[in-house]
């Protein structure tokens, strides 16, 4: 049996896209893959929320596996949008690797530096922390961040720790950054097997339940709170409980909250920020 595995084409989502074939694989099916270019991709300067909202990496990979182009999409699951998409269903959730971010150039967050991210949850916490810090724009994939810190003379970048891992470049990373500092994007460092909905079987055996079990409520709090991609919120269960963010853009407040229940926690988070 052929599975056509579909991802985006950078090094990194082909390196993610070798780590689903090996889990198919077990179950003995060929595997070929699909590059696919998404809107992401294609637009390389302007921030996520010109280009369109949550889910710019995902929308073309889905496009394809509702037209039977593919038979399995796998993304970073932080980047898809926090419900599925009509049609389709996460099959499979692969284990989860180091969910946490990670800061690139410099060993800790010290006052004035110039810290290069892109993302908005990433820059509401870091001057939550630091209110003296100077956050600049940064897009492109891994490689392409790491240079242009240096190009840039930047003191630091924060990238998520699981991708630096992936692609062998942990030695880049001067400190994992504890969640109770800068708490993660919903699912990160999870990857998702999308199927056709009804088709889950395709991918079922290989499914993390432990993975599964933390990931869907962050998404679904997510989801709940109904952010778009500038809005700065996080979820992230560790295990036990699951914490909740959201934030101002400038991080002049940020609301976190804890608890057991993603809705009544997403709940309570945008009664706070009204």
């Amino acid at each position: 049996m052929l599975v056509r595995i579909g991802s985006r084409g950078s090094r990194l989502a082909l390196t993610q896209a070798e780590q689903a074939a090996a889990a198919l694989r077990r179950a003995g099916v060929e595997i070929a893959f699909v590059p696919i270019t998404t809107a992401g991709d294609r637009d390389r300067t302007r921030p996520f929320g010109q280009i369109g909202e949550r889910g710019v990496f995902v929308k073309e990979i889905e496009e394809a596996l509702l037209a039977g182009r593919i038979d399995v999409a796998v993304h970073s699951a932080k980047d898809m949008t926090s419900t599925d998409t009509d049609g389709l269903a996460v099959g499979a959730y692969l284990e989860r690797d180091d969910p946490r971010d990670a800061l690139v150039g410099a060993v800790s967050i010290e006052p004035g530096m110039r810290i290069g991210t892109a993302s908005a949850r990433r820059r509401a916490q870091l001057l939550a922390l630091e209110p003296t810090l100077s956050i600049e724009p940064l897009r492109g994939n891994v490689d392409t961040r790491l240079r242009k810190r240096r190009e840039r003379g930047l003191d630091a970048i924060v990238l998520a720790a699981c991708g630096l891992d992936r692609l062998g470049l942990s030695a880049e990373i001067g400190a994992r950054l504890d969640p109770e500092a800068m708490l993660p994007e919903a699912a990160q460092g999870a990857l998702a097997l999308q199927v056709r909905a009804g088709e889950e079987e395709l991918v079922a055996h290989a499914d993390d339940p432990a993975t599964r079990a933390r990931v869907e409520p962050e998404r679904l709090c997510v989801a709940t709170i109904g952010a778009g991609c500038l809005a700065p919120v996080a979820a992230h269960h560790d295990g036990t409980t699951l914490h909740a963010l959201i934030a101002d853009e400038d991080g002049a407040w940020v609301e976190r909250r804890s608890g057991d229940d993603p809705v009544a926690l997403a709940h309570e988070l945008v009664a706070l920020a009204k």
